[in-house]
């Protein structure tokens, strides 16, 4: 979730870079229990080429400095191994918990286990970290949800309900190496296949399962790639009606692609295009009338609910969960504090995002 990757690649070295902020409590020394007030947590966090992890980057040191905790803020810049080196760092620094946003979700194993092995507590942000039984919580947006939020704007708008159709639509996921890619799928599926199946829905490409429209480290430029052979190769004398595109980076691409064949114009006008995470770029875009939805997810929220989780692990406390079952990391079922994403495009874009407090009107101007 990224563009400016070019730049970024000079941090990576140094993305043992640690954004690490002081609050004004005392550093308890070694991993484990610490008294509310008393401690370091250890924030990893994927990449600073997203808006989003800023964002949830900042918050998080900003609450836990109001708790009384010291904060140790990495970034990855999408590599994994830069991640995991990050992670053995902060065991051996004896933090007291780690809030982890996965790069790569099935590279943890090992350095997980020195975590264990130090009694650090491991919190699974946004992305949940597979098979290790080496993770207490996870904490997420409803990830299928996201999924059906994307479907249901496509088949408002088109008229699916209503009988219309046939039209042409292009699938695109997320990074086949992040665990939400699957959830995100699968709700939007879910709603879209049986239309697929009727005829409603056509994919040209017939590019239509998981393993064939993933995104790796979802890349805009790939999709944008993507996009360019299949109008080459099955569009020549059609058009695409709807692009199922599960986040804002990705959708910058498919526009790109779709504006230089062609779309846009009053003949060939753009298609429905979906996304999520209310990125700048992408609420600007919506608002000019290109990108048609996003779904918006208050990251600050998510934000919170991950600083108090680690506050109730810290101080003996059972944190609140709504889902036990569902979140399977291939060894267990993670307890999950799961919150709800919203639709946004041109019509309430003011009352969700400008009103909620997310962006100022002058930002989107």
């Amino acid at each position: 979730m990224r563009n400016r990757r070019a730049v970024l690649a000079t941090l990576a070295g140094a993305a043992s870079l640690a954004l690490t902020l002081s609050a004004c409590g005392q550093t308890t020394a070694g991993g484990g229990k610490a008294r509310s007030g008393e401690g370091t947590i250890g924030i990893v966090m994927p990449t600073q080429a997203s808006q989003r992890w800023v964002t949830e980057g900042k918050t998080m040191v900003d609450d836990l400095k109001g708790k009384g905790y010291d904060a140790k803020l990495v970034y990855g810049e999408d590599n994994p191994k830069t991640q995991v080196a990050q992670i053995e760092k902060l065991v051996q620094d004896g933090v007291n918990a780690l809030i982890i946003a996965a790069i790569d979700n099935k590279s943890l194993n090992g350095v997980l286990q020195q975590a264990a092995e130090a009694k650090i507590p491991v919190i699974s942000y946004d992305r949940l970290i597979l098979g290790t039984p080496n993770v207490d919580y996870y904490v997420s947006f409803d990830n299928e949800q996201v999924g059906r939020l994307q479907a249901l704007y496509i088949i408002d708008q088109l008229g699916l309900e209503k009988g219309k159709g046939p039209f042409n639509i292009e699938l695109f996921a997320g990074s086949p190496d992040d665990n939400n890619t699957q959830f995100f799928f699968d709700g939007a599926m879910h709603l879209l296949q049986p239309f697929m199946d009727s005829g409603q829905l056509v994919v040209r490409s017939g590019q239509t399962t998981l393993d064939k429209v993933t995104t790796l480290r979802w890349d805009g430029p790939t999709a944008q790639r993507r996009l360019d052979t299949i109008l080459a190769q099955s569009y020549r004398s059609r058009k695409v009606d709807a692009i199922l595109s599960p986040y804002d980076g990705i959708s910058m691409g498919v526009l790109a692609a779709l504006k230089a064949d062609g779309y846009g114009s009053g003949s060939k006008p753009l298609p429905i295009i979906t996304g999520q995470d209310a990125e700048l770029p992408s609420v600007k875009s919506i608002i000019k009338g290109e990108q048609s939805q996003t779904i918006y997810k208050d990251v600050r929220e998510l934000a919170g609910v991950a600083v108090d989780m680690a506050n109730d692990i810290l101080n003996d406390k059972t944190p609140t969960v709504n889902n036990r079952r569902s979140y399977k990391n291939g060894v267990k079922a993670v307890p999950a504090r799961l919150l709800q994403p919203t639709s946004v495009d041109k019509s309430n874009y003011e009352y969700v995002l400008v009103a909620g407090g997310f962006y100022k009107d002058s930002q989107l101007r």
